[in-house]
């Protein structure tokens, strides 16, 4: 989408927003509609809004000592982020664009203390923090630096200790547009941090990665820079196949953009300043460039389906108002009825959910065996020979590449099983959704019920519980990787320097492998509750619409006469039509 296609984009969406807001204000419309449908479009614009003006966020991450913080300030050409902080003293650091300076800490009260930029150093934290009322949430930091008028960069604390992961962090890398990783290249890729790559970056599938091996000015040749930045593209390719690598200098390139005495040249200035500015230009081609397509994407998509529901709602009422009003006294009573009668028919049918998920479930364990029973065979590969009786791989290669592979090939293999049968459960779900909203003669409704934005609407607007409950989703964190065969790796890791890397994967086999077994029962009990539930949803939501309509018909029959109806349901239409046209001519 090239700039005259944002401006169109833009245009279309300021005339569907339009349209829409003329919608809603149109007085007889509005009444026939009901307040509370009126609240919820007016809900859908708000949100629509916030969307369209909320800031691409940029989440550094990587472990401690990393140079996180510097390379921030690099890409900002200023020293915003602190650095040299401790991990008692590290801080979530928000940083977005403003006029003037300005650095405040938001503690976990509500509490906002205004800071200064010196405030936030080791040192001074660490005093101000013990006169603080409340624990700090985040450190929110102001700036006109250029790029932050484009996207909010948040530093994040290092993360060192995987099974203490902050909730707060992990709520940013889930709604993160884009990711840096740190690494360096004095400890390139340890398993600990594959494995947070593996466990909590890669199921995000972000549309851009990026992997920056740090401190590139340290090596002591090209030769050594290129076998590092090897190793860790190898890795990453297993682990994340997105992620675009670039050996950096943070250091360097900060101090290059504040005019200081650089850190000395080794022979490898030229690549490692090269490979910066082409991050940097990365970053402006892939994601700054591309932020207003796909904003405009995203608002095109929510006011599409705002649409889509609103003519389900003129729909169901242009039904009602066919009928009279003993015909629908009659229709009342006989969709009361069979609201009970598909309540006791969804109950009948969650036994063969429940049975089809076993033998889902029991497939998958079957699969699991299969694989760990060829997985020991590679394992004893590891140690062949070639004709000549020397080793297929070196105790070198074996000691760096082993503990990845084997936690890569479980993980992949975890998943696989619970992917496989993602489609089965969602088709069985959605099949009787649409069973049952057709018994209830509400067959469009099905639809709009399962639209994402609908449950987006309903959980960041707290509805009322009938409401709340759409937002169950069928699969959550659970199926990412297996959580109790984590631990097994766990130990793997903390033996690994004892002894050898294949005897102790040997040692722990059974281990991994019964735990795999447990994790597939539990995730699979688990897909049960959320399918069920999401069936219970379906069907309250359903019933809720039909009934809203049926009472909201009776109303508009004490005040109009079918003709008045029928004329504002013609308007109605007409009114919608347009934003409908319009959107149906974009491209999503």
């Amino acid at each position: 989408m090239d700039s005259a296609n944002i401006n169109t984009a833009e245009q279309n969406i300021a005339q569907v927003k339009a349209s829409l807001k003329a919608f809603v204000e149109n007085e007889k419309i509005a009444k026939m509609l009901g307040k509370d449908f009126v609240s919820e479009m007016n809900d859908w614009e708000a949100l629509i809004e916030k969307k369209s003006e909320e800031p691409f966020t940029l989440v550094i991450l990587g472990e401690f000592k990393r140079g996180k913080s510097t390379i921030i300030n690099a890409l900002l050409g200023k020293e915003l982020a602190p650095i040299n902080v401790t991990p008692e003293t590290y801080t979530i650091n928000e940083i977005s664009f403003g006029h003037t300076q300005y650095v405040e800490a938001i503690l976990e009260n509500g509490m906002r203390v205004p800071l200064s930029l010196e405030d936030i150093t080791r040192e001074k934290l660490e005093q101000r923090m013990k006169l603080f009322p409340a624990k700090i949430s985040y450190v929110q930091i102001k700036d006109n630096a250029p790029i932050l008028k484009e996207i909010r960069i948040v530093d994040t604390p290092g993360l060192s200790d995987l099974e203490s992961l902050d909730k707060q962090v992990m709520d940013y890398i889930v709604n993160a547009d884009a990711i840096m990783y740190a690494a360096s290249c004095l400890l390139p890729f340890s398993e600990s941090e594959q494995l947070f790559l593996a466990s909590h970056v890669q199921p995000q599938r972000f549309g851009m990665l990026y992997i920056l091996v740090n401190m590139i000015d340290a090596m002591n040749s090209q030769k050594d820079a290129d076998k590092i930045l090897k190793r860790v593209r190898n890795i990453s390719e297993r682990i994340v196949p997105n992620a675009i690598v670039y050996g950096i200098s943070g250091a360097d390139e900060l101090s290059r953009k504040l005019g200081r005495e650089r850190p000395l040249d080794k022979g490898t200035r030229e690549f490692y300043e090269t490979q910066f500015f082409q991050f940097e230009l990365s970053l402006q081609r892939d994601i700054i460039m591309q932020k207003d397509v796909i904003r405009s994407k995203r608002v095109l998509t929510m006011l599409s389906q705002m649409c889509d529901e609103t003519a389900a709602k003129l729909r169901l009422i242009s039904d009602m108002a066919e009928l009279d009003k003993q015909k629908l006294a009659d229709r009342a009573k006989e969709f009361e009825e069979q609201c009970e009668k598909l309540s006791k028919a969804l109950e009948e049918k969650k036994p063969a959910l429940h049975l089809s998920i076993i033998e889902m479930q029991q497939e998958a364990e079957a699969w699991m065996y299969e694989f760990f029973s060829k997985l020991r065979a590679s394992i004893l590969d590891c140690r062949g020979k070639d004709a000549d009786g020397n080793d297929l791989y070196s105790s070198e290669d074996i000691e760096k590449h082993f503990y990845s592979f084997l936690m890569e090939k479980v993980g992949e293999a975890y998943r696989n099983c619970i992917e496989s049968h993602r489609d089965r459960i969602a088709e069985i779900v959605e099949g009787t959704g649409r069973e049952l909203a057709s018994a209830l003669g509400i067959d469009d409704l099905s639809k709009a019920a399962k639209a994402p934005s609908v449950e987006m609407i309903m959980t960041s607007l707290n509805k009322n519980v009938t409401r709340s409950v759409m937002g169950v989703q069928l699969f959550g964190t659970s199926e990412t990787f297996p959580p109790a065969t984590m631990s097994v790796f766990s130990l793997i890791l903390k033996k690994k320097k004892q002894t050898d890397i294949i005897d102790i994967a040997l040692e722990n086999y059974d281990d991994i492998r019964n735990n795999i077994v447990k994790d597939i029962k539990t995730v699979y009990q688990d897909l049960e509750t959320k399918a069920a539930a999401r069936l219970d949803s379906l069907y309250q939501y359903q019933v809720e619409m039909g009934r809203e309509a049926l009472n909201q018909a009776q109303q508009l029959m004490m005040v109009y006469d079918n003709d008045e109806i029928r004329q504002t349901l013609v308007e109605a239409k007409q009114m919608l039509a347009r934003p409908q046209k319009i959107l149906a001519e974009c491209t999503l």
